[in-house]
């Protein structure tokens, strides 16, 4: 078999480790991806994984829930390894410092000689990356375009999560893992591919315009010239105590043509709205409303499989607030339904990364 999943409830990072070799056994992976929750060693689960799959690459970070095909589990470590028949290639590199002044091209360098050839030339159509960052650092919209500026292939993935503790959030590659850092997987499928996004929402005819913000820390203090939180308010007919209730249910977008990009806000603070992405001054965005997440995610999924023709594999980066939304209305069966019959894995996420940085959002890649 060339892919194959596998999870783990044990805590111990080498209970953990010889667990996923064992369920793995039938499977000599190229790259080996884990998504871990729960009460464990960050670093010591990343060397353990490294020293069980000792010829692979292994990526992996922290989450805020896991699944594992169209089972949703919490505190537990999801894994799948590919072989060959899926993945003719592979390179990882590390990109540290990401509060700092990152400097993501050195960084890349080992992706450029293992490929034997700039970022910039390889085929978008030959060529993926899958991201995953640290999911408190406030960096990924930086990250996200400096990594435009340097390549064309196609680039998705899910910032690590906590459980929701909000505490620390980690990522690993080649035994070591590190916070304050992002992790880049640059694949060479051995076989067609999707990059694909989809969100649950319709826009509203009612737009905001940022005119006053913060953006290092992504908080918004103006709308069109008037305190944050009350023209929101306003433009949904609600007062500014209602506000943070809404919050779920009407997000904001950044529109690209009919596709909204969203921005979804997290707390009130005073008068000012605190958001997961950066919404820079003079930004426009678009009053969204929640559509039926689980109709909107089967059409996704079913248009890019008759594309491909099948599905060999699907790694899914879901949205933490999409998950407690799925939770909250008693949607976890229907949707976990979605992913019947191909090897899946994913978690919940702080974040999103598609062209940039997105919430409330499930980003994907699908193996044919």
């Amino acid at each position: 078999m060339p892919v194959r999943t596998a999870h783990a409830t044990e805590i111990g990072a080498d209970d953990v480790a010889r667990r996923m070799r064992a369920e793995l056994a039938s499977v000599e992976p190229v790259v080996v991806l884990y998504f871990a929750g729960g009460r464990r060693d960050p670093r010591a689960l990343a060397e353990a994984m490294q020293r069980a799959f000792p010829g692979a690459l292994v990526v992996g970070c922290t989450t805020a829930g896991e699944r594992e095909g169209r089972a949703w589990r919490k505190g537990s470590v999801v894994a799948m390894a590919l072989g060959a028949e899926v993945v003719r290639d592979a390179a990882v590199a590390v990109i540290e410092n990401l509060r700092g002044r990152a400097d993501v091209k050195d960084a890349l360098a080992p992706l450029e000689a293992h490929f034997g050839r700039p970022l910039a030339s390889l085929d978008p159509s030959r060529h993926v990356g899958l991201l995953l960052v640290d999911g408190l650092c406030m960096a990924e919209d930086r990250l996200m375009d400096r990594l435009g500026d340097l390549t064309d292939i196609p680039i998705l993935g899910g910032s690590a999560g906590d459980d929701l503790a909000f505490a620390s959030t980690w990522v690993a590659k080649d035994g070591t893992a590190y916070t304050n850092a992002a992790v880049l997987l640059l694949l060479e499928p051995a076989v067609p591919f999707r990059a694909l996004k989809t969100q649950s929402f319709r826009p509203l005819d009612r737009t905001l315009r940022v005119t006053a913000c913060d953006e290092a820390t992504r908080v918004v203090h103006a709308f069109d010239g008037k305190p944050a939180a009350a023209r929101y308010a306003e433009v949904l007919g609600i007062s500014a105590d209602e506000l943070a209730d809404h919050f779920q249910r009407h997000p904001l977008g950044l529109m690209v043509g009919d596709e909204p990009f969203v921005r979804s806000p997290q707390q009130l603070r005073g008068e000012s709205v605190v958001f997961y992405c950066n919404v820079p001054e003079g930004t426009v965005l678009t009053v969204l409303e929640a559509s039926d997440i689980v109709e909107d995610t089967r059409r996704a999924l079913a248009t890019a499989r008759e594309e491909l023709g099948g599905a060999s594999a699907l790694v899914d980066f879901d949205c933490v607030l999409r998950t407690l939304e799925i939770e909250t209305r008693g949607l976890v069966e229907p949707y976990g339904a979605l992913f019947e019959g191909v090897p899946t894995v994913g978690f919940s996420t702080y974040g999103e990364q598609f062209v940039g940085h997105v919430n409330q959002t499930a980003t994907m890649l699908l193996l044919g």
